[in-house]
């Protein structure tokens, strides 16, 4: 896929910026990173639960509580 680019062009950029704004277009930028996220949450998701079935109860709870030991730290 290739890269998304916003014109160079001063008056180009501003145009498509007003554009982008009052919604007469898409952000091709934008629209490029939201294809990216999706995918990678996606495989974030199936990552994390196929490595919880891998791991033993004990282990698993020992880097539950690391976890929050880290979350609640600062508070």
């Amino acid at each position: 896929m290739p890269k998304a680019k916003r014109p160079r062009d001063a008056n180009e950029r501003a145009k498509s910026i007003v554009d982008i704004a009052t919604g007469e277009a898409a952000d091709p930028v934008s629209e490029q990173k939201k294809v990216k996220n999706i995918h990678a949450a996606a495989l974030g998701k199936l990552g994390g639960a196929a490595r919880a079935k891998k791991l033993d109860p004990k282990k698993r709870s020992a880097i539950a509580k690391k976890a929050a030991r880290k979350r609640w730290k600062d508070k």
